[in-house]
């Protein structure tokens, strides 16, 4: 007896530690998948363009990766010869390389659109806010006349449903790819329809989940006519959903 008394023990303590540590192995392929920031470049001196940048480092490969996008808000596409592009080939390459290649070459697009005001972040949900499921977003303009004065008063509804995707998403994830839909509607005012997607653009991969992230204007803008919402948008990736953005103009 006195024998089998240590593996028995450390047989209970493995056990212990498998019911301690099954939680986590669970939850994560959940928490894998590849999370993009965004930095809000600017727009042009006529608010007609506005410049963001995405980036992170994907799942699976370990590649630090920068994606600019400038976006022509009258007619809500990007610019000729943007999105800007740049990855790593291996994992010795520093995001920080990454961003300032993706920014070099993007350079020029930025000075021929005219990309020199700053974007005013006007409202955003932060990844830490807890209890908050990313449907539903209140914001108006920020004002100068007091500390925490706004000018007007907005509210965003998001909404998503199955849609048809260009890639056999289903088969991929087990589970429909979702197209979304944006209203804005003014304090007092009408709803208005800001986008609703018809089909998917290949662009954007097998969507699983769609989050208002926050609106940004231009500095000093004063209303929300150049103003673009912001859209967290998580299509199946390697290990898990990844996170990606889309610009919304909320002026069209």
């Amino acid at each position: 007896m006195r024998q089998n008394a240590a593996p028995m023990g450390l047989a209970r303590l493995a056990g212990g530690l498998a019911r301690l540590l099954m939680p986590l192995l669970l939850a994560g392929p959940a928490l894998a998948g590849d999370r993009a920031l965004a930095d809000f470049i600017g727009y042009s001196d006529n608010g007609r363009y506005f410049a963001f940048e995405e980036f992170g480092v994907h799942d699976g490969s370990g590649f630090a990766y920068s994606n600019i996008y400038v976006i022509d808000l009258t007619t809500d596409s990007w610019v000729v010869g943007t999105p800007v592009r740049a990855e790593a080939k291996n994992e010795d390459t520093t995001l920080a390389a990454i961003r300032a290649a993706a920014q070099g070459d993007a350079k020029p697009a930025l000075e021929a659109m005219g990309i020199t005001v700053a974007a005013d972040i006007a409202a955003l949900v932060g990844d830490g806010v807890p209890d908050n499921d990313g449907t539903s977003l209140r914001f108006g303009s920020p004002s100068f006349v007091a500390p925490g004065a706004v000018s007007g008063d907005y509210d965003l509804k998001l909404s998503s449903f199955p849609v048809k995707a260009a890639s056999p998403c289903e088969a991929w994830f087990g589970e429909p790819p979702l197209g979304y839909e944006l209203n804005i509607t003014a304090a007092g005012g009408s709803t208005r329809l800001l986008h609703r997607d018809a089909t998917l653009p290949r662009s954007r991969g097998c969507p699983l989940q769609y989050r208002l992230y926050g609106v940004v204007l231009p500095f000093e803008a004063g209303s929300i006519a150049q103003g673009v919402a912001i859209i967290s948008v998580y299509p199946g990736g390697f290990e898990g959903p990844d996170r990606r953005f889309i610009a919304v103009p909320l002026g069209l």
